[in-house]
């Protein structure tokens, strides 16, 4: 079997796509996959995950004929479109690249330092473009793009927050201590992963360009390199350390890459909303309220917030309560609204234009 999808319906679906991030498409943007829609043959070879990313015994080629069996399972309904999301590797994945070592013993990712007990000054991160990950992974998209020739989408890994990256080579509560401590060392180490964040980025993104359009792990295409910038570190300092040594890192982001949204993860983070929204060029927020918290409808006023600084929202949550919010909001001026929700026989993305 072959994906049921072709580059001219991609064309179409990345129009919308660009007219979303530019604030001009006039309905919601609807990515919907069925993922059982249609039969496929039963492989031995294991369809790329956490669980088995550091499994080399198949080759580029026997991988990407895996995946294309998985998805032409799927139909594309509205917006949507094939895409294969390299988060396979972990969230963070760029601290592998730069030495730290990969463990997926427990079924996913996690990252750990090279070595233990490593002194802040004697941290130096470097982007190692013939990392065993970082091949394997241009490995896998030139063996993409010859099977699929842009029918079919491959995401950017994620590589993860420049801070979320520090704390891994140096550990959380190090770190912490470190802001106090030793100031100036981190903003040595933070220019230093910065460096090697956009270092690796082009890297892939220059293997990637045949494509003709990028994506990350949250699905938004983009006729231009984009991406989405977080930091999971910053659920844990104030303001002032925020401004410090993390909001200019953003800024950076924002003004290098062609499209970009927050990735706002967790009630701790919503302490940074107002320096997260003066970022001029940012597109859009991500605003995911976490397990155990009330649905998206009880957030109205956060993406009332975002919006009326003239940023895209997307909302996750169910479809009952998207359809609450988009009620409560959709028509005011404060606009763009998003949903996201996944089960084992539907994939639905709902992104609303400004």
């Amino acid at each position: 079997m072959a994906v049921h999808f072709d580059r001219s319906r991609l064309e179409q679906v990345l129009e919308n796509h660009e007219k979303w991030w530019q604030g001009k498409l006039d309905r919601p943007l609807v990515r919907a996959v069925i993922t059982d829609a249609y039969e496929a043959k039963k492989m031995d070879i294991p369809v790329l995950s956490q669980k088995n990313c550091t499994d080399f015994r198949y080759s580029p080629e026997e991988l990407i004929e895996a995946l294309d069996n998985w998805l032409s399972r799927q139909e594309y309904l509205g917006d949507g479109y094939p895409l294969v999301n390299f988060d396979g590797f972990g969230p963070g994945v760029l601290a592998a690249f730069c030495g730290a070592k990969l463990d997926n013993s427990s079924g996913g990712v996690w990252f750990f330092p090279p070595k233990e007990k490593m002194e802040l000054r004697d941290i130096h991160v470097r982007y190692d473009p013939e990392n065993i990950y970082a091949k394997r992974i241009k490995d896998i998209y030139r063996a993409g793009l010859k099977k699929w020739n842009g029918s079919v989408v491959m995401g950017l890994p994620d590589l993860g927050g420049v801070m979320d990256v520090a704390a891994t080579f140096r550990g959380s509560e190090n770190l912490l201590l470190d802001l106090y401590d030793e100031p100036e060392e981190v903003l040595r180490l933070v220019k230093e992963i910065e460096t090697a964040w956009y270092e690796a980025f082009y890297d892939f993104v220059e293997v990637l360009r045949p494509q003709g359009c990028f994506t990350d792990w949250n699905g938004i295409l983009s006729r231009e390199p984009s991406y989405i910038i977080q930091c999971d570190f910053c659920y844990m300092i104030g303001n002032p350390m925020f401004r410090g040594f993390v909001l200019e890192t953003l800024r950076r982001d924002t003004e290098k890459l062609h499209n970009t949204i927050y990735h706002l993860d967790g009630v701790g983070e919503l302490n940074h909303l107002d320096d997260i929204l003066s970022l001029e060029k940012l597109n859009a927020v991500q605003w995911v309220f976490g397990a155990g918290k009330p649905d998206a409808e009880n957030w109205l006023d956060i993406y009332r917030k975002i919006a009326a600084a003239g940023k895209q929202n997307m909302v996750t949550g169910s479809p009952e309560s998207f359809l609450k919010v988009m009620d409560e909001l959709h028509m005011t001026p404060y606009g763009s609204f998003g949903f996201r929700e996944k089960d084992r026989s539907l994939a639905l993305q709902v992104i609303s234009a400004r």
